[in-house]
């Protein structure tokens, strides 16, 4: 027996709003060396405004979770995109560090309801054996997002600038956002759960063939708090979501500090790092799928598809003492592996939590996984403007390449401490 089609349908649209998610993130990293010239900012200045982002989504995601298993996926999803789309284009009016802390705050905000919602719709539309896959599937479309960004972003921005030495920005806020309200329409008029989509009753049987612990009444957080099952995943978020963001916000910088590459040759360098990384989101959500179909517990699954991609973060550590384009394969196995990791440790909360406690899980160690990455950001702009003002500015890289080729492992050790078997929670 087969899902239903549509269940694809579902995760195209899950992969399209993360690759839209992500290629809004990715707009001000491309930026950045724009944006210091235009508004005088220095490295700490850029920080602390992604840190309000940081800030916001971690915010967001302490409520947001509950907000959409309360009313639903399809009105939760539509009303997080909404705001996200009008932040996107909220920064056009932005005319300094304000108005882009605040423009950025309101996507973080809204933005965070993107893996909640889609965790969500993926628990309700894939048995368990399908889910990473599915998962890997539509979280590879931050790869796209952050892989089509650098190829569309300094075009458009140079295409539509009225003086060829003053590239404008606005366009590419104006380009990404409506993106954002394109997508809404179609959710709205597309989503429907699978027991409103009319399938049969063969195709519901294979959807529910989990059977699994599912509640009605609103689950109190102090209750989600007492699993050791949603500590094992937060502390999983907070040690490893800072590295991805990183890449994210700091990728184009260091290309420029390090390589001295302006916005119109980092294309190709960011486009190769992507790429690789859309390999590992997809064949990481692959790989405990495939273990679970021949025969593997989701435990011993799951932590072993983990405890491989931890392993190949470990050669990012290389970094300084290599060329531009051996970094940026290592830079790329690197965020491949991560995204492989990200596929696999969300898939687990599906795992372990009933299917309407998913996205308040998700929420949860999605907030510690935002804090952690508030605190990585600070600690990344002071240290690079501290080893700027001693003429050493790939010093403070190292150091931070440091943690990220480490983080994983130390965060597989703790989750498997946590959840040595990944037992569903039963809740009364």
């Amino acid at each position: 027996m087969k899902n239903s089609r549509f269940a694809w349908v579902v995760a195209t649209l899950l992969f399209f709003a993360t690759t839209i998610n992500y290629m809004d993130r990715q707009v001000i990293g491309l930026l950045k060396p724009i944006l210091e010239k235009e508004f005088n900012w220095s490295n700490t200045d850029y920080s602390i405004i992604i840190t309000f982002f940081q800030a916001a989504y971690a915010l967001g995601l302490l409520f947001v979770g509950r907000f959409i298993d309360k009313v639903g996926t399809r009105i939760g999803y539509a009303v997080s995109i909404l705001i996200w789309g009008i932040s996107s284009l909220a920064h056009v009016l932005a005319t300094g560090k304000i108005g882009f802390t605040a423009a950025r705050s309101g996507l973080g905000f809204g933005e965070s309801g993107n893996f909640p919602g889609a965790i969500k719709a993926t628990a309700e539309w894939f048995p368990k054996k399908d889910r990473a896959f599915a998962t890997g599937f539509f979280n590879s479309g931050a790869n796209i997002g952050s892989l089509i960004a650098p190829l569309i972003i300094p075009w458009i921005i140079i295409v539509f600038a009225s003086n060829p030495a003053k590239p404008f920005w606005q366009a590419a806020f104006i380009f990404t956002g409506l993106l954002d309200l394109i997508w809404l329409v179609i959710w709205w008029r597309l989503y429907k759960i699978p027991e409103k989509k009319g399938l049969t009753k063969e195709q519901l049987a294979y959807i529910n063939q989990d059977d699994e612990n599912i509640i009605s009444e609103k689950i109190p957080w102090r209750k989600l708090w007492s699993y050791k099952q949603t500590w094992a995943y937060s502390f999983a978020k907070f040690l490893t979501d800072c590295v991805w963001w990183f890449y994210l916000f700091f990728l184009p910088s260091l290309l420029n500090d390090k390589f001295h590459l302006d916005i119109r040759k980092l294309g190709l360098p960011l486009v190769v790092v992507y790429a690789i990384t859309t390999v590992g989101s997809l064949g990481g959500g692959w790989l405990s799928s495939y273990f679970i179909r021949i025969g593997w517990s989701i435990n011993r699954a799951r932590k072993t598809a983990l405890f491989i991609f931890a392993i190949f973060v470990i050669p990012v550590i290389l970094v300084k003492y290599v060329s531009l384009w051996p970094a940026v394969i290592l830079i790329g196995i690197a965020a491949a592996a991560h995204q492989a990791w990200s596929a696999n440790i969300m898939t687990t909360v599906s795992d372990m939590f009933p299917k309407n406690a998913v996205s308040s899980v998700i929420g949860l160690g999605g907030m510690f996984g935002s804090v952690g990455s508030m605190l990585f950001t600070l600690m990344t702009g002071f240290l690079l403007d501290h080893f700027k003002m001693l003429g050493n500015i790939e010093t403070g890289y190292s150091i931070l390449f440091v943690y990220a080729s480490s983080a994983y492992v130390f965060a597989w050790l703790i989750f498997h401490f946590l959840a040595p078997k990944m037992k569903l929670v039963s809740i009364d």
